[in-house]
C-alpha cells in the first residue's frame, strides 16, 4: 500500500456486494458495540453493593476470559466462516447483556462480563476479517480503511445520540441500560444474518476442505492454529506491527472505560456531568474515525501509529496538571487520536498478514496480546486508585508507552525487520535492496556465535 491511505471517494468503484457489505458492516458494528450502559456501570455496580476491589477485579477477569477465549474463536472462525462467527458473537452478546437484569449482584456481573469477553471475542478477529475479504474478493480492497473507519465513526455518534439518555431512561426503568443494550446486540443479528455469503472462508464450511479431514475438527484447529503461530514467528514485521498496536488499544481501553470516571471525580467534575463530557468525547472520536485520510501522506501509516500513541501517552501526563476545563480537553484530544490511530493499526495488520494465512485467527493474536496487557493494567489501576496515586498511575502509563515505542523504532531502524506493504514504494525497494546485506551479515553473526 502507497503512503497515502485511500480514496477520498464514498462509493466510487464499488460493486453492490462490497456497496451490501460495508452498509451491512456498519449496522451490525453500531448496533452490536452500543452498550447503553457504558456511562453508568460503575455507578450501577456501586449501587448494587460492589467495592472498587471488586469493580476492577471483575474487570482484571474479563480481560484475561477474553484472551482465553480469543485462542478458540479466532480458529472456530477460520473453519466455519466469519459470517457464522459473527452470527454466534451477536447471540451471545444478546444474552450477557440480559445477566444484569436477572441478578444485580456480584456473580451476576462477573457472568455478564465472562458472556460480554465471549460475545466480543468471536466477532473481534471476525468483523474485520469478513470486511477485508469481502472487499477483497470484490476488488475493491482499496476501500477497506474508510470502510473500517467509517464503521467506527457510525458507532461511535449513535453512542452520542444515546448515551444522554440513559438518566432519564434508569428514571422509569433501573434496568434500561442493559436491556436497550440486549436489544441492540439482537438487531446487529439480525445484520449479520443479512451479510452475504464469502466465496473464500465462508464457504469452507462443510466443503470438501473438511470433508478430506474426515471429521477430525480437533486436528483442523491444530492445525490453523500452529499456521498462525508459524507465520507471526516467521514475519517478524506482522509480529512488530502487532506489539505496536498495544500502546494504542491499552491506553484508549483503559483510559476511557477504567479512569475516565476516576479522573473527573479527582478534578471535581460531578457524575452530572459526565455523560457530557463522554459524548463530547466520543464526538472527536467518530469525527477522527472517519476521516484517517486527513493525516499527512508524507509519513507511512506505521510512523502515524507511533505519533498517534504518543500522543496518546502525552496526553494521560498532561491530566495531572490540569485544571477541570483542561482535563475536559485533554479527554477530548485524546479521544480524537484514538479515533485516527485505531483504523489505520487494523488496516497495518491485516496488510501484513499473508493472504494464504488464517487471517481471523491472526487478528484474535493480536486481540489475545492487547487484552493480556489491559488484564495487568487493570490490577495495577486498581491498586494505583486504591492507594491514592491516580496522577502516579498517569504518568507511569505515559513513560511505559514511551519506552515501548522507543524500543519498537529501533527494531524498526536496526535493519532487522523488513517493512511490509505500508511502505512507499522508493522506501520498499531501499529495504529490499539492504535485505540480502542484512540476512548474510545474521548468518555471519551465528556463525561467529557458535561455540
Amino acid at each position: 500500500m502507497r503512503a497515502r491511505f485511500g480514496r477520498s471517494g464514498a462509493d466510487t468503484g464499488l460493486t453492490a456486494t462490497a456497496r451490501r457489505i460495508i452498509r451491512l458492516n456498519y449496522g451490525f458494528q453500531l448496533l452490536f458495540n452500543l452498550l447503553w450502559w457504558m456511562p453508568v456501570f460503575y455507578a450501577f455496580q456501586k449501587a448494587a453493593g460492589l467495592s472498587d476491589a471488586q469493580i476492577f477485579g471483575i474487570q482484571s477477569i474479563y480481560y484475561v476470559a477474553f484472551c482465553l477465549f480469543e485462542i478458540p474463536t479466532g480458529l472456530i472462525a477460520d473453519r466455519i466462516g466469519t459470517r457464522n462467527c459473527l452470527r454466534a458473537g451477536a447471540v451471545v452478546m444478546t444474552a450477557a447483556n440480559l445477566a444484569p437484569v436477572i441478578s444485580a449482584s456480584y456473580t451476576g456481573f462477573l457472568v455478564h462480563f465472562l458472556a460480554i469477553a465471549a460475545g466480543r471475542s468471536l466477532t473481534s478477529g471476525a468483523a474485520s476479517a469478513y470486511l477485508y475479504d469481502g472487499l477483497r474478493a470484490e476488488k475493491c480492497d482499496e476501500h477497506y480503511l474508510k470502510a473500517e473507519g467509517t464503521a467506527r465513526a457510525l458507532g461511535l455518534a449513535a453512542k452520542v445520540v444515546c448515551w444522554p439518555l440513559v438518566g432519564p431512561l434508569m428514571a422509569l426503568a433501573h434496568t434500561a441500560p442493559y436491556v436497550l443494550s440486549a436489544a441492540s446486540a439482537a438487531g446487529s443479528l439480525a445484520c449479520a444474518v443479512a451479510l452475504p455469503r464469502l466465496a473464500g472462508p465462508d464457504a469452507r464450511t462443510g466443503s470438501a476442505a473438511d470433508r478430506r479431514d474426515g471429521g477430525r475438527r480437533g486436528g483442523a484447529f491444530l492445525r490453523d492454529a500452529g499456521s498462525a503461530l508459524r507465520c507471526v514467528a516467521s514475519s517478524r514485521w506482522l509480529a512488530l506491527v502487532m506489539v505496536q498496536g498495544v500502546a494504542v488499544f491499552t491506553l484508549s481501553r483503559i483510559c476511557q472505560v477504567n479512569l475516565f470516571q476516576p479522573i473527573l471525580l479527582d478534578h471535581g467534575i460531578a457524575e452530572a456531568s459526565h455523560g457530557g463530557v463522554l459524548a463530547a468525547m466520543t464526538v472527536a472520536e467518530a469525527v477522527a474515525s472517519a476521516r484517517p485520510q486527513w493525516l499527512s501522506r508524507r509519513l507511512p501509516p506505521v510512523a502515524w501509529v507511533s505519533i498517534l500513541s504518543l500522543a496518546l501517552a502525552g496526553t494521560l501526563a498532561a491530566m495531572t496538571l490540569g485544571g477541570p476545563w483542561a482535563v475536559v480537553a485533554l479527554l477530548c484530544l485524546f479521544a480524537a487520536a484514538t479515533g485516527f490511530a485505531y483504523p489505520v493499526q487494523r488496516k497495518l495488520v491485516n496488510d501484513a498478514v499473508p493472504a494464504d494465512a488464517p487471517r481471523a485467527t491472526l487478528l484474535s493474536v493480536e486481540s489475545i496480546v492487547d487484552r493480556a496487557v489491559c488484564a495487568l493494567a487493570a490490577v495495577a489501576a486498581g491498586a494505583y486508585l486504591s492507594a491514592g496515586q491516580l496522577d502516579a498511575l498517569l504518568w507511569h502509563s505515559a513513560l511505559a508507552t514511551a519506552v515501548l515505542l522507543g524500543i519498537f523504532q529501533l527494531l524498526l531502524r536496526s535493519g532487522l525487520v523488513e517493512r511490509g506493504r505500508e511502505a512507499p514504494p522508493t522506501e520498499a525497494l531501499a529495504v529490499r535492496a539492504e535485505a540480502p546485506k542484512a540476512v548474510e551479515a545474521d548468518r555471519v553473526g551465528r556463525r561467529r556465535s557458535r561455540p
